[in-house]
């Protein structure tokens, strides 16, 4: 049997209408073709499918349940391509987007806020994810694309990776420490000092350590806590100094919401001084290598790359900075941390 998807098109056509005219017309094609097409059709199925007069067109009683059946599954078939082609369309679907859980808490809503309402048919759904299962994640194909921080360069065989926007290692500790009273601090300073920092979770902690390489004794305590709120608590109540990504921009740092800052800005009265030589921890997406995004991810990406690579922490020159702002309770309670 040699049946064509455009002959039970079209025989379901007629069959709705009860006219070969107006078939015809629906598919742009002379009476006299669609009459052919439906002949070809009774021949290969072998049935009667309408009776036809010179005024009237009827379903026989073959034809009726023919159309029914046919006419379900072309209406299922016409759904799923309908679907198919709505999840592959540019501003819509669902992406699936991988943060570690620092950038979870401050630039990546804002980035998502701002991908929503430029296309507000797309759907993004966050996966708060340690850095090491977010990379998992992503080359698996689990998550369309993540957000990690590391130090560059940084090298996958696995995924492609694009920098954002920098921002600096700093100490941060309260006012009246001893190390605060330095106008430039540098890396071995802390050599003899108590120190708290991010742990492995938030990608930060291996950049940490390889600028300490050599500069302190291993009984010199390193403790790594999983939230930001945490090391500035430690630090403020003089449990130790602070090690941080710290966005030192201006006015814009002290603005945790601003798209701009990918990372939370320490709160409390804390200084922060960005340690020399300046080791940069720079936000990047990343994705799988030799896979094409969806439509639907490409356009979240580009939104992604502009929003982080666009704003002004990445155009603002880095220095020295106090913070001398909120409370870390505040801070805490307002869902940073």
């Amino acid at each position: 049997m040699n049946v064509s998807l455009q002959q039970l098109k079209v025989f379901v056509a007629v069959a709705r209408s009860r006219s070969f005219t107006r078939a015809a017309r629906e598919f742009g094609l002379t009476q006299s073709a669609v009459s052919r097409c439906v002949r070809d059709l009774e021949e290969a199925v072998e049935l009667k499918l309408f009776d036809r007069t010179t005024r009237h067109v009827e379903l026989t009683l073959a034809g009726s349940g023919f159309e029914r059946r046919i006419g379900r599954l072309l209406d299922e078939i016409d759904m799923v391509l309908l679907q198919g082609r709505e999840a592959n369309q540019e501003h819509s679907g669902v992406v699936l987007v991988a943060s570690n859980p620092v950038l979870s808490s401050t630039w990546v809503p804002a980035a998502m806020a701002r991908c929503s309402a430029a296309y507000p048919s797309l759907t993004l759904q966050l996966q708060d994810l340690p850095q090491a299962a977010l990379v998992r994640a992503v080359e698996q194909g689990e998550a369309d694309f993540g957000v990690i921080a590391e130090t560059v360069p940084f090298a996958s065989g696995n995924l492609d990776v694009q920098p954002l926007s920098a921002t600096p290692l700093c100490a941060v500790m309260p006012p009246i420490h001893p190390l605060a009273q330095h106008a430039t601090l540098h890396w071995d300073d802390l050599a003899g000092a108590s120190l708290v920092t991010l742990n492995r979770d938030a990608g930060c902690s291996g950049a940490v350590k390889r600028a300490l390489a050599g500069l302190r004794a291993e009984a010199k305590s390193l403790q790594e806590i999983a939230h930001v709120a945490g090391v500035a608590r430690m630090a403020q109540l003089g449990l130790g100094v602070g090690v941080l990504p710290v966005c030192t921009g201006g006015a814009q740092a002290a603005d945790v919401s601003d798209v701009a800052c990918h990372w939370p800005v320490p709160s409390g009265s804390l200084a922060v001084r960005v340690l020399h030589p300046v080791v940069n921890v720079t936000t990047m997406l990343v994705r799988r290598r030799n896979r094409s995004l969806r439509p639907c991810a490409q356009a979240a990406w580009s939104q992604f790359v502009a929003e982080g690579s666009g704003g002004a922490q990445s155009r603002a020159p880095m220095r020295e900075a106090s913070f001398e702002s909120v409370s870390v309770e505040s801070y805490t309670s307002a869902g940073v941390d």
